[in-house]
This record gives C-alpha cells, sequence and structure tokens, in this order.
C-alpha cells in the first residue's frame, strides 16, 4: 500500500516531486509562445515527464516511485471525474440531432476504425491502438488519459498515443481554416465539421474561432464528444471482459470492470447543468424584492466561482498525472515500434479530415440546421 507507515514518506515525497514539475509546465503553458499555439499544460507536462526519464531518471529514490505511480493512476482517475464540470447536458442539447448525430458516428467510426487499421494494417499491439483511436476519436490527450485505467498498458504506449494526437492535432488547427474556402460549407456546419472531427479541446477553439460564426457550434460539438467517452469506457470494459474470457483456458465467466470513474464522470456533468441552471437571469417577478435579488446574484456569483476553481484544479491535477506517465516513459521503448503509430495515426487524421466532411453533410442534409 503506498500510504502504509513504512511508504507514506516516500509516496508523499514522490507526489511532491511530480507536482513541482506540473507547476513548471503549468507557468511554461502561460507563456505567449505557447498559448498562441494553444499547447496545453497537460502536454508540456508529459514532455517535461519524459525528459526527466530519459536523462535524470535514475536519481531519485525509490520510495519515490511509489508516489510517481499513484500519480500516474489514482490522481489521473479522480481528475478525470471531475472533468465532467467542463460539460453541461443544455451545451449538448442545443446543437439538436445534427451536432449529436455528428459526434456519436465520427466517434465510433473513428474508434473502431482506427483500431482495426492499426492492429491489422500495422501490427501495433492492441492497447496502443486503442489508446492511440481513442485520443484521435474523443478529445486528444484526455481521452488517452481516461482509456489508460480500463486498457492498464504500460506507460510508454500512453505517451506514445498523446504524442500522436498532438502532432496530427496540430497539422488540424493549420490544415481546417486553409481548406475552408474551397468546402460548400456555411459556419454553423463547418463548426459541426471542425467539433466531430479535430482532436484536442483547444484546438477546436482554436479553428472554430477563426471562421465567424463557426465557434459555438464547433465547442458544443466537441463537448458531445468528451460526454460520449464514459459510454464508450463502459463498453471498452464489456469487450475486454469478453476477449478475456475467450482467451482463458478454463473459459470461466470474467466479470465486467465497469470504470466507475466514467459513471462519475456523467454524473458531475449532471452536478454541473444543475448548478448552470441557477446562473441565469434573475425572474422578472423577483425585481422588486431586494434581498431576494442579493441572495440570488450571491449564490450565482458562487456558484460560477465554485465550478471556475474546479476546473482549475482539475486540469492542474490532469497535468500531474500526465507528468507521472511521462516520467514512467523511456524512449528505448518506441525504438521497437519504428513509423508505424506515425502511419496509423496518419490513416487516422485522413479519415477525420475527408469522412468527417461527408458524414457532418450527410447528418446535416436529415437535421437541417436552425
Amino acid at each position: 500500500m503506498p500510504f502504509s507507515p513504512q511508504k507514506r514518506k516516500g509516496t508523499l515525497s514522490g507526489i511532491l516531486f511530480v507536482t513541482i514539475f506540473a507547476t513548471a509546465a503549468t507557468a511554461i503553458a502561460t507563456l505567449p509562445f505557447f498559448k498562441e499555439l494553444h499547447i496545453s499544460p497537460l502536454v508540456i507536462g508529459i514532455v517535461l515527464g519524459i525528459f526527466y526519464a530519459n536523462t535524470l531518471g535514475n536519481s531519485i529514490p525509490q520510495a519515490w516511485e511509489a508516489g510517481i505511480t499513484f500519480s500516474g493512476k489514482k490522481v489521473l482517475r479522480f481528475a478525470i471525474v471531475f472533468y465532467g464540470f467542463q460539460i453541461t447536458f443544455q451545451q449538448i442539447g442545443s446543437v439538436g440531432m445534427a451536432g449529436f448525430s455528428a459526434s456519436l458516428i465520427m466517434l465510433v467510426s473513428t474508434f473502431v476504425l482506427g483500431t482495426i487499421i492499426s492492429i491489422k494494417w500495422f501490427k501495433l499491439d492492441r492497447d496502443t491502438s486503442m489508446l492511440m483511436a481513442s485520443g484521435a476519436s474523443v478529445c486528444g490527450a484526455a481521452a488517452v488519459a481516461a482509456t489508460e485505467p480500463v486498457l492498464k498498458p504500460e506507460a510508454y504506449k500512453v505517451t506514445l498515443a498523446i504524442s500522436m494526437v498532438v502532432l496530427f492535432g496540430t497539422i488540424s488547427m493549420f490544415v481546417y481554416p486553409a481548406i475552408y474556402p474551397f468546402l460548400d460549407m456555411s459556419p454553423a456546419e463547418f463548426g459541426i465539421y471542425v467539433g466531430g472531427s479535430i482532436h484536442e479541446v483547444a484546438q477546436v477553439v482554436a479553428v472554430g474561432g477563426s471562421i465567424t460564426g463557426a465557434a459555438d457550434n464547433a465547442i458544443i460539438v466537441k463537448m458531445t464528444r468528451v460526454m460520449l467517452i464514459a459510454p464508450m469506457l463502459i463498453l471498452l470494459a464489456w469487450y475486454l471482459s469478453i476477449e478475456a474470457k475467450k482467451a482463458s483456458a478454463t473459459k470461466q465467466k470474467i466479470p465486467v470492470v465497469i470504470p466507475w470513474f466514467a459513471v462519475y464522470f456523467v454524473i458531475m456533468a449532471g452536478v454541473n447543468s444543475l448548478l448552470q441552471n441557477y446562473t441565469g437571469t434573475i425572474p422578472k417577478d423577483a425585481q422588486s424584492f431586494d434581498i431576494f435579488v442579493l441572495t440570488l446574484d450571491s449564490f450565482q456569483s458562487f456558484v460560477v466561482q465554485s465550478i471556475h476553481m474546479i476546473t482549475t484544479v482539475d486540469g492542474f491535477l490532469l497535468t500531474v498525472a500526465m507528468t507521472a506517465l511521462g516520467m514512467n516513459t523511456r524512449f528505448n521503448k518506441f525504438k521497437e515500434l519504428g513509423m508505424k503509430p506515425v502511419l496509423a495515426s496518419f490513416v487516422m487524421f485522413i479519415w477525420l479530415l475527408v469522412g468527417g466532411y461527408f458524414i457532418t453533410k450527410w447528418v446535416v442534409s436529415i437535421f437541417p440546421l436552425v
């Protein structure tokens, strides 16, 4: 146990060590260069962790390893739960069936095609394939992090998947605005296309904001994809239990390990949705009751500030978890895979770019935008 009396001091020292790196990553992300490129602290944290692991990785006390492992696993799950405060059900409902359908189709098709292509065409292992596919199909680094507790892969595979997301997500930021003038799409349609096919939330914000009238749909559709990660992980856990049963020599029934953090993630999104109902305008019939209005104003302000604080702290905890994963990554593991992950991720990128366009046009033809 990491917090047993014998290990508690080493575990806490390891957590503090990772936290210092995560704090540095958060500070670096605020520099103008990184802000302009929309590079998140999560990515910087994992890069700092990798740099440390491959230079001074053997210099820390062995007792600290428990704290680094705890940060990369337990802190990660806790952070994914509270990531639900980034989403509301009202946002998802505002884009209607067109936005929801585009999100669902792109998530399922990208995850399934990405996994099959990576395994069948490029002979990558199952965990690496699914991690890369989850990053491409849902929400980049956060999706890879959320999938990690279900698959329980080696840390370097998580890092590899995140690097592919960063590479092709960054390319997307330049490609999508460049091709927009040549697409037969309104700004609202383009927003659905962007939100349904670009990797990271920050990248969607950047691309959607570059086209007048596209930003709102882009962000909402993207957050719909984020919400869908919970059912995806539950179905993935169910699939893995079936595969484990097939591989078992005894053919005994293997129970489905429910990723409860994904369920709690949805619950937190529900809580956030309820709270957001209290941050709207004050009813007209309440204007004459000064005390009531003052109380309601104070409560609304408290809710807004609380949600902001939760999302800020949660972003830092995700950075801590990513940094810890980076600290468990060694470059020599990557050499065995060569260019295969890059080629597999490129195929997924092409599917998102081309397939996403045609799926968006098809969905909008069935569910016209208001």
